[in-house]
């Protein structure tokens, strides 16, 4: 079920919960030619802070242009990057496994495909290092 795993990096962006900090955000990188792998983004209220998450095909890229550009609160972050067949009950095999390997899933955002193409998971554990281990077994 599983066509690829690594270990990859995300961006994690603080920005202000307005309108349009989305549209700032995607369209800056895409002027810079960088390419939106994955994206979730998350606020409780407006004019409160809002991250922003994202892979790239060029993090190292989107960082120092995000940095060199004014925003300030940017981090990396450790994540496990799953490319798997689109079909019923990839998620739930996943977390199953997790769940009885005693791994708590501190977070994940999905793509997805009708084409045929794989479906993306990007995936923050307890302890990144064993669900790899174990998805890779």
């Amino acid at each position: 079920m599983i066509k690829s795993l690594v270990r990859g990096k995300e961006i994690s962006v603080g920005v202000i919960n307005e309108v349009g900090a989305l549209a700032r955000v995607t369209s800056f990188l895409v002027n810079h030619g960088i390419n939106l792998i994955a994206i979730a983004g998350y606020s409780n209220n407006i004019g409160d802070q809002a991250a922003l998450i994202f892979v790239t095909d060029n993090n190292f890229a989107a960082v120092n242009e995000l940095a060199n550009n004014g925003y300030e609160q940017i981090a990396e972050n450790d994540v496990i990057i799953i490319d798997m067949e689109n079909r019923p009950g990839a998620l739930k095999n996943i977390s199953e496994l997790m769940a009885q390997n005693r791994i708590n899933i501190n977070y994940f955002y999905c793509t997805t495909c009708s084409g045929g193409c794989p479906a993306k998971i990007i995936l923050s554990t307890s302890n990144n290092d064993k669900a790899v281990e174990i998805l890779n077994s």
